[in-house]
Formats: structure tokens, sequence, C-alpha cells
């Protein structure tokens, strides 16, 4: 016994067998498959994010200091007073491909307030060189600063700490750190301290990293890869990559992710997946602990973060999310099964997904203004409230499922009078309008451009009742209502130049721009959408460059319609797809290899 290794984990391995000769086989292939679909960046574009960085870090002493001399501090003060920044997310775990954007930290101290980051620090990005856009979200759970610069995009987060000046060497192990801090700060810490213990606590970083990369590309292609939206996150997949690392420490990458799926599909939630025991910590601050707080308890799938305070990383999964992910799971552990019997390529597992074939109805939510930049965060706000509608549908009689898209569709639109520019905000885009270039538009009075982004959610449908007669009604008009209300809470929100439209609309009139080239099936028959005011949403106002606030709009049947919507029949049909119906009757239910037991992994574990 004495001799015995100890391995990292909150249970013992499942296996500590090495990986099979067939195993190291499909590894070979798996990390081949990965550089045929360009995961890797090139030097090249390696040395820009170098680059890109030490601009970014004298930036942020520069930040520290324009503010510290605002505050009164003396030359010398506030030439001490530092800033330095930490990367986290896919670039610090070594697992980013190209074009990921950096997750970058910025640590201030305590005389630099979250205002300054976004009144001072952000316009001073956008005025940097190679700053092609900047935009700040305060609100966000965790505020954030979006921008790109030289091509690279980056994130910032601003977290500051209860110290007078940082030092170059500042490290952020020190739990002491975190001492007289908001909750805000300490989300923002965590993100680089989380990453330092997962790298802490896999027993191979190597294998973990190509796992990961394999992880996140499947994830991405099946469109579950999006924390906002209610899936997983990075750092979500990277806890659950790490987790099965440590039941299989001297596994390979093939055999990771062979397990990976098995596992994740049959783990018994809401069990916590873990990395290590939970630490209650000196300070006064929140540790995750559904024994004690009513939200955590309704944490669904929790993976809980590994750096003190323990926090839930996918407190946004919603019942729908959760069946969506549990059945990809399935269909991912049955695709590898056939890789490692030699009967399916790596490819079939990064298959693109099938989100807009799926369905037979969708709601559209249309966020539109006339501002490329208040467009971002106008955008922004919404697909942050997205999971609230989501969650809403999901007590709609008849809908068993809302499958939010990871991802809105922006466009721009040039209209050439007002009508045009309501159409354009209820999602009506004439072919006219779409043709019609910047240029087309130029110096024409009343004309105007229209920038909007819309969101998808599909709605699987119970099937009808047998013997049931005449047209079904889905009456989802609290749920829109409620969440147009949501959204118009924003306190930045303006009526008269911001536009929000919920919509459903049939799989047959979704827009080209959803489908990559040659995706789409032809129609049989072209179908004009409902005119614009007809739609089922629960507010359509729309955006309005011209009007004044001592001149409101006239009543109007469009604007009757938005504030008061009706429920709208739904044809009758049965919906064959969604909520995994019909189910596939050759698909089995995975399981691990002879000998091996999840029971060991998912044993009852959780907070002190």
């Amino acid at each position: 016994m004495t001799n015995e290794r100890v391995y990292p984990g909150v249970t013992a391995p499942i296996s500590t067998a090495e990986s099979s000769e067939r195993e190291k086989e499909v590894t070979v292939s798996l990390m081949d498959e990965l550089r045929r679909q360009n995961t890797f960046e090139s030097e090249e574009e390696s040395r820009t994010r170098e680059i890109v960085l030490g601009r970014v870090a004298a930036l942020v002493k520069k930040f520290v200091r324009t503010v510290s001399l605002t505050r009164g501090l003396s030359e010398a003060a506030a030439n001490a007073a530092g800033g330095k920044i930490f990367t986290f997310g896919s670039y610090r775990l070594g697992v980013h491909g190209p074009g990921a954007d950096i997750d970058t930290l910025c640590v201030v101290p305590k005389h630099v307030s979250r205002e300054d980051f976004f009144e001072v620090f952000e316009p001073m990005l956008r005025e940097a060189e190679g700053v092609t856009e900047a935009s700040g979200v305060p609100e966000a759970y965790v505020p954030i600063i979006k921008t790109k610069i030289s091509g690279i995009p980056l994130d910032f987060l601003m977290a500051r700490l209860a110290l007078s000046s940082i030092p170059d060497d500042l490290s952020l192990a020190d739990d002491g750190l975190l001492r007289n801090l908001d909750e805000r700060c300490v989300r923002s810490l965590n993100g680089s301290r989380v990453i330092d213990e997962i790298l802490r606590l896999v027993p191979h970083v190597q294998v973990f990293r190509d796992s990961l990369r394999c992880i996140k590309l499947w994830a991405q292609r099946r469109a579950i890869y999006s924390n906002v939206n209610g899936f997983l996150g990075g750092v979500a997949w990277a806890l659950l990559v790490a987790r099965i690392c440590q039941l299989y420490p001297n596994a390979i990458a093939g055999a990771i992710v062979s397990r990976f799926f098995i596992i994740m599909y049959q783990w018994s939630w809401p069990q916590p997946v873990l990395l290590k025991q939970i630490d209650d910590g000196p300070l006064q601050v929140r540790v995750w602990n559904p024994k004690i707080y009513p939200a955590d308890r309704s944490h669904r799938m929790p993976i809980i973060t590994p750096a003190y305070p323990a926090m839930c990383s996918t407190h946004n999964v919603t019942a729908s999310t959760q069946m969506i992910m549990t059945e990809e799971f399935k269909k991912g552990a049955a695709i590898v099964d056939k890789v490692i019997v030699g009967s399916a390529s790596w490819s079939e597992l990064f298959a693109k997904h099938d989100f807009f074939h799926k369905y037979r109805y969708y709601l559209q939510v249309i966020a539109s203004t006339g501002n490329p930049d208040l467009q971002i965060k106008w955008a922004g706000t919404v697909e942050s409230r997205i999971r609230q509608l989501v969650m809403k549908l999901e007590f709609v009689d008849s809908l068993t499922l809302a499958h939010p898209f990871i991802k809105g569709f922006d466009q721009v639109s040039f209209c050439l009078n007002e009508e045009e520019v309501r159409a354009v905000a209820q999602g009506e885009v004439s072919d006219a309008i779409g043709k019609r270039k910047k240029e087309d538009i130029e110096g024409k009075e009343g004309a105007s451009p229209v920038y909007s982004t819309t969101f998808y959610i599909g709605l699987a449908i119970e099937p009808r009742p047998p013997g049931a007669i005449g047209p079904r009604r889905l009456d989802i008009s609290y749920p829109t209502t409620e969440f147009t209300k949501l959204v118009k809470m924003w306190e930045k929100f303006d009526e008269l130049t911001m536009g929000i439209v919920v919509r459903h609309i049939k799989s047959s009139a979704l827009p080209d721009y959803v489908f990559d080239a040659g995706e789409r099936q032809p129609k049989q028959v072209h179908k004009r959408t409902k005119a614009p005011g007809k739609s089922s949403n629960g507010g359509s106002d729309v955006p309005n460059k011209k009007r004044r606030p001592d001149s409101p709009p006239k009543p109007s049947a469009e604007n009757d319609t938005a504030s008061t919507p009706t429920p709208r029949p739904f044809p009758p049909a049965v919906e064959q797809s969604g909520s995994f119906a019909p189910k596939d009757p050759n698909m089995k239910s995975p399981q691990l290899p002879f000998g091996e037991n999840v029971a060991v992994a998912t044993g009852v574990v959780g907070a002190h």
C-alpha cells in the first residue's frame, strides 16, 4: 500500500491502465484530423498575439497612470501604481485555434474603479494603434470589453485589488488577494485562477490539451458551445475533459475522448463535477453549496470551478439545453465507438449541426438600431437575456423543447425610407433591400442604414394526441411579451433608436443566410412571409432615427398589434424532430468497456 500512487481527483480513478494499441492508433488519426480541421494557429499568428499582448500590457499601465493622476496621486505614485494583465481561457490553456479571442484580465489597484474601466480604458482602446472595434458590456454577469487589435479579438475583464499598487511580479495564487473585493472582481480574478488549478490537477497536461481540442471542435460544430445561451462555455468543457483525464490518468487522447462521451451521457446530474473537494476558505465570500443556497440547488448540470471560491460554471443551463447536450453525448459516443472499431472516421464526429433543418417552427428575435457601435451593445444585451426567454417557453403547453442557436446573424440593410426601416426591423428584408449597397442611398433624403442581429430558437412541438382534429393554438404571447419587457429594462434602452421584435416563422421561411452554400433544400413553393406588424411578437418597437421625442408616432394597426400580441394558431402538424423524436432505434445506450464502472466517478461527493 505504501507504494500506491496518489492521483488527483475527488474519487479514485476508474482505470489506471495504459491505452491499448488500437487507442494509440486512433489518437494519431485524431491529431491528423484536428490538423486537417485547422484547429492549430500558424506561427505568424502566434507571434502577432504576443506582440498585441505586449501592447495591451503597456496600455493597461498607461490607463492606471492616467486614472491615478486624476485621483490626485503624484507623478511618482502614478507611475508606481502599475497594472498587469493575465491571460486565461483557451489561450492560457493552450488549446486556442486560428482567430480565437484572447481572454485577458486587467488587474488594477484599489483607486481605479469599474467605471474608469468603461469610461477611460474603453475610449483609450478605441484610439490605440490597430484597434478596429471596442465595445463594453458593463451590465454583463462578468462585465467585459470586447475589442479587436491587429486582427486579434480580445475580451477584457477587470479586477480591482485592495492594493495601492500592482507589482509586475504579482501572482494570483494567493487566496488573500480576494479580501475586500466585490463579487464581480472575484469572478473576474477567478478566470485566471481556475485555469491555473485545472492545469495543476490533470495528470498529463498534453493529453488533456489534445483531448480538449477535440471536444471543443465537436461542441462548436454541434452548436452546443455557448455559456450565454445555456450550453457550456470554454471553462465548463475544460473541466469536464479534465475530470475524465483524472479518471483515466494513464490514458491518451483517443481513449479520453471515447470515455468522455460515455461518462457524460451516464452522469447522474445534478451530481456535481468536481476536480477537487470544495474548500470553505478563510474569507467571507460565497462558495457553491446547494445545501445552503437555493439558487445552487437549481443548477441542472453543476460543473464546479476548482479555485477558491468554488463557483458553478454552468448556472445558465436550462431543461432544454440539458436535453440537447445529453442527446449529443449519446450521438458522439456512438460515432467514437465506430471510429475505434474502424467503421467510421473522426471527421464524422465533427459533422455540422442540423439546427436549421431540425424544427418546423422557429422564433426569430430581432434586435436593431441605426448605429453600428450601439448595435453591438444592444445585440449583446438582447443575447444575454435569450436564456430567460427559453426558460419561459419551457412552461408553454405543447412545447417539448426550446432550442436556442448559439449565435446571432448580423445584417446591414440600406433603406430608402421610413417604411423600409420599419419592415427591416420586423425581419422583412425584400430582395431589393437585400441587394442595395451603401452607395445606393448616399445623399438621398430619408435614407438610412439599419443594423440588425437576429437570434433563433427552434420550437419542438408535442405530436397531436390521436383523434385530435382542427388546428392547435400555441400561445407564446406571454413569454415573448415578458421577454421584450425584460430587455427594455436595460438602463440604456431608448425606444427611439432601438428595436426588438419576436416572431415565429416556419422553417420554409428561414432566410438563406442561415445556410451554407448548397446546404438549403430547394423550396417547392415560395410563400411570402407575413407583412410587417402581423407577426406574433411580444413587442415590435422599431428604431426610428428620424422620430423626435416631441413628435411620437401616430397610432396605427401596426402599433396596436405590437402592443397587444395575440396567440396565433399553428397549422395542424406532427412535429417529427427536436426533443429527440423520433429516436433512432438503432442507437444503443453507450456503455464503458467491460471492467470499467462509471459509478466510481459518480459516487456521492459534494460541498462540505
